[in-house]
C-alpha cells in the first residue's frame, strides 16, 4: 500500500543520531583502511551501539570475516557496501506494506504503552491517509485516561477527519462498536482505532484489547486488517519486551517505530525483525504530522550510513 514515499533526505535528517554513529562516525574510520581484526572489531562496536542487535551484528560480522578470509573483502569501502547489503537483505521475507481491505473500510487497531507517542502516531497516519484521498475516521477507544480522547479530538480537528468518542470511563468496546457503525454510515474507508495505553504485563487490560479485536472482527469482515504496535525506539530492549507480550496477546501485524529522531538506536529495526519476525511498517521522525515515513529497507539503511557530503 503506497501511502507516501520516503526520501533519503528526510530519513537522513530524522536518523541524525544513528547516522552520526554509522554514517559520519563509521564511514570516516574505515575509508582507505585494510580490513583487519581491529577494523572488524570497530565495525562490530558501532553496529551494537546503534542497537542493530546481538544476533544481526554477529551474523553480519561473521559473514564479513569470511569474506575477508576468502579475499573478497579487502578495503574498508568494501566493508561498508557489504554492511548495507547485509542489513537490507535481512528484510527480504518481510512485508512492510500496510494492508487495505478489499471491501468495506480498512480497520487499523493501534496499541502501545503510555508514553510511546501513540496518539501522535495515529494523527500522523490519519493525516497521511487523508492526503492520499482516504475518508478517515478515528475511534477514541482510550477511555481510561481523561485527556486521551481530548487529545485525539484536537488532532482530528486539526487534520480535518471525523472522530467517534464516548464519555470518560465508557466501555472501550462500546465506543469501538459505535465507531464502526458511524464508519459505515459516513462511508469512511479507513478506521483508526486508538486503545488505552497499557503496560505489556497488565493482563486485564490486555484481555480487553482482545475484546476490542473481537468486536472489530464481528463488525467488519477481516478486521482488524492491521494491528500496529507503537514502540519507542529510545527504549531499546524494553521495547522488544513489550513487543513480545503484545504479539502473544493480539497477534501484532506491524510496528510503528517512533522517536527515531531522538536516538542513536535506529538499528533496532533489524533486532525487531530478527527476534520477533514482526515487520516495521512505519517510522516516526519528529513531532509534526509530516514527520512520518514508510519503512523501506533500502532507503532506511542508506540513510543510516549516508555521509554528510552525499547528495540527498
Amino acid at each position: 500500500m503506497g501511502l507516501f514515499s520516503s526520501t533519503l533526505g528526510a530519513l537522513k535528517r530524522g536518523l541524525g543520531k544513528t547516522n552520526a554513529i554509522l554514517g559520519t562516525g563509521l564511514v570516516s574510520r574505515v575509508r582507505g583502511r585494510e580490513i583487519d581484526d581491529q577494523l572488524i572489531d570497530e565495525i562490530e562496536s558501532h553496529l551494537l551501539r546503534s542497537d542493530v542487535g546481538i544476533q544481526s551484528t554477529g551474523d553480519i560480522v561473521n559473514a564479513l570475516r569470511k569474506g575477508v578470509q576468502s579475499g573478497l573483502k579487502q578495503r574498508g569501502e568494501d566493508a561498508m557496501d557489504f554492511l548495507k547489503s547485509q542489513l537490507v537483505s535481512r528484510f527480504d521475507d518481510a512485508d512492510h506494506e500496510l494492508q487495505l481491505a478489499e471491501d468495506g473500510p480498512t480497520v487499523i487497531l493501534v496499541a502501545g504503552v503510555n508514553g510511546v507517542g501513540k496518539t501522535t502516531s495515529i494523527a500522523k497516519l490519519a493525516s497521511a491517509m487523508k492526503q492520499e484521498g482516504h475518508q478517515v475516521l478515528l475511534a477514541a477507544g482510550d477511555t481510561f485516561r481523561a485527556a486521551a480522547a481530548d487529545q485525539l479530538e484536537t488532532w482530528a480537528q486539526r487534520i480535518g477527519v471525523d472522530i467517534v468518542r464516548g464519555k470518560d470511563g465508557a466501555d472501550p468496546a462500546s465506543v469501538v462498536f459505535d465507531a464502526m457503525e458511524a464508519a459505515k454510515a459516513r462511508n469512511a474507508d479507513v478506521v483508526l482505532v486508538d486503545t488505552a495505553g497499557r503496560m505489556h504485563n497488565e493482563q486485564g487490560l490486555m484481555r480487553q484489547l482482545g475484546k476490542i479485536r473481537d468486536i472489530l472482527a464481528r463488525q467488519c469482515s477481516g478486521a482488524p486488517h492491521e494491528v500496529l504496535l507503537v514502540l519507542d525506539s529510545t527504549q531499546g530492549q524494553n521495547a522488544l519486551a513489550q513487543a513480545r507480550q503484545f504479539k502473544e496477546s493480539i497477534d501484532v501485524s506491524g510496528i510503528f517505530l517512533t522517536k527515531l529522531d531522538g536516538t542513536a538506536r535506529g538499528g533496532i529495526v533489524a533486532a525487531i525483525w530478527d527476534e520477533l519476525k514482526i515487520p516495521v511498517k512505519l517510522v516516526g521522525l519528529g513531532e509534526r504530522p509530516e514527520d512520518l515515513a514508510p519503512f523501506d529497507p533500502e532507503v532506511f539503511v542508506e540513510a543510516m550510513f549516508a555521509e554528510d557530503d552525499e547528495p540527498v
